[in-house]
């Protein structure tokens, strides 16, 4: 089985997961539920859990616990999305190759499914505790569910979109700005699925630190590679609209540092990060390769 067969049977793997913890479309509150699991089943790389999952993997983890986490932080990243996408935010109509949350249900509605799924979330990686066979695992969860909170919030990805608005806002941006909005945008949510993998499955301290580490460069080497895509690709390959960081005013990477240097830059970032993750005792060749990957994506 080559490297994309087996990334499809592992978004294929998250999907089953998702299903499990994502609820049923009944009640008065029927069509908030609808357009939740409308953003949520929309597709995607579905890469953040399974960072998680295969960090998991990296120090000998094994069992359930980690699924809740797993479908917990697929929420939290996908109603970023869908906040994201709103008109006072980006403003953006398509998203994975069709209409975006808030173009189908309303912009108030989509209001209301990005604050669900971030409820829902939460809600959900607490059932964590109910898989935890001993004390140790109880007090892992406990962690886990502590940097879930902080790197999804004010000191992580909500700080760094705080940050990316002042900066549409007429904030001189800097490198060290936009560094300080791609660590916490979107870097967070990916140390958040390395370091809880890392943490439910028993590692040192030292092994913890190493994957924020690790996921902190995959983290700028991804948004890096979306603020170049935003520039190359097209709308059909994509799945949602090129331009709009132009469009959005947005200062860039690319547009601070040119195509040429993003693009070593990415490749930089990325051979650090595989650098630390080849470091272990044990490897996951799956997961080096998955992060390869990141660098040469079209989309």
């Amino acid at each position: 089985m080559n490297f994309n067969e087996k990334l499809s049977q592992k978004i294929d793997q998250v999907e089953i997961i998702l299903k499990e913890y994502l609820p049923k479309e009944n009640g008065y509150q029927s069509r908030l539920i609808e357009a939740m699991n409308y953003s949520v089943m929309a597709g995607g790389k579905r890469l953040r859990p399974i960072l998680m999952k295969e960090s998991f993997l990296l120090f000998g983890g094994s069992g359930r616990q980690i699924e809740p986490f797993m479908a917990a932080l697929e929420m939290i990243h996908n109603y970023s999305l869908v906040h994201d996408d709103l008109p006072a935010m980006d403003n953006d109509e398509y998203r994975r190759g069709r209409k975006t949350t808030w173009k189908v249900y309303g912009d108030g509605m989509a209001v209301l499914a990005g604050d669900g799924l971030l409820n829902l979330a939460f809600e959900t990686a607490a059932l964590a505790f109910d898989l935890a066979k001993n004390q140790e695992e109880m007090q892992r969860t406990v962690r886990a569910l502590k940097i879930l909170g902080q790197k999804a919030g004010i000191n992580g990805m909500i700080g760094g979109q705080c940050a990316d608005i002042e900066a549409e806002e007429g904030r001189q941006v800097t490198t060290q700005l936009l560094l300080f909005i791609h660590e916490n945008k979107t870097a967070a949510l990916i140390q958040a699925a390395m370091m809880i993998g890392a943490v439910l499955a028993g590692a040192d301290e030292k092994s913890i630190l190493a994957m924020e580490k690790a996921a902190y460069n995959i983290g700028i080497a991804f948004q890096i590679q979306d603020d170049i895509l935003d520039v190359t690709s097209t709308t059909d390959v994509l799945g949602k609209p090129v331009g709009s960081d132009e469009k959005n005013s947005k200062l860039t990477y690319v547009k601070l540092h040119g195509l040429e240097e993003s693009k070593e830059e990415v490749k930089k970032m990325s051979k650090e990060a595989l650098s630390i993750l080849s470091s272990f005792e044990k490897r996951n060749e799956f997961l080096e390769e998955l992060v390869n990957s990141l660098i040469t994506r079209e989309k």
